[in-house]
């Protein structure tokens, strides 16, 4: 495909460079979005981990909270942008979460994930990490730990419980660049 993707990613708090340089590594313009405004023409957006309740309040402040919303492009949120998209929050995901299920940052963990469709574990950095209590029948489980959802899928949104960014394994970023260039198919 001719253009590249220009992907988004909040750029408030948290772990948005390592966002940033996988994205780009994987042939995307990167655009950090700290304003409203920074959100126009962007052809998906990343809400990165980071603390939930600081990161709604500063998207409140800053008005990305309604833009968020409104947005209607393929958007990827990990950790805490997984609570920032669930259904007590922004309310654009069909998941119920409960914050640092698994622990303070002294239980941080890692494990290796079954991915739906690949035979390949895709290693989970899990700091903090968010459990999915449940979800809503339009969301698709891609990955599971210990019987709890941490990677799905719902339409154009894709959310984790982990840290995808803080491996060399690029497979979640990758489905969501999928979803991306379909969207700007259909869009041309």
């Amino acid at each position: 495909m001719g253009t590249r993707p220009t992907i988004g990613v909040l750029a408030l708090q948290g772990n948005f460079r390592e966002h940033a340089a996988t994205l780009r590594l994987l042939d995307a313009d990167v655009v950090e979005v700290r304003k409203a405004e920074h959100v126009h023409g962007l052809d998906g957006l990343v809400i990165p981990g980071g603390e939930s309740t600081t990161f709604m309040r500063l998207m409140q402040t800053y008005g990305l909270d309604e833009v968020v919303s409104r947005f209607e492009r393929p958007v990827l949120g990990t950790c805490a942008g997984m609570i920032v998209l669930d259904r007590d929050h922004l309310d654009l995901v069909d998941v119920q979460t409960e914050r640092n299920a698994y622990g303070r940052q002294v239980h941080s963990f890692e494990a290796d994930l079954e991915l739906a469709d690949d035979p390949e574990p895709l290693r989970g950095v899990f700091i903090r990490a968010p459990r999915v209590e449940d979800t809503g029948p339009g969301v698709e489980v891609l990955a599971e730990h210990d019987g709890h959802p941490v990677l799905l899928r719902q339409g154009r949104f894709i959310v984790a419980s982990f840290h995808p960014e803080l491996t060399d394994d690029t497979r979640v970023h990758e489905r969501f660049l999928d979803l991306v260039r379909e969207e700007q198919l259909v869009r041309t």
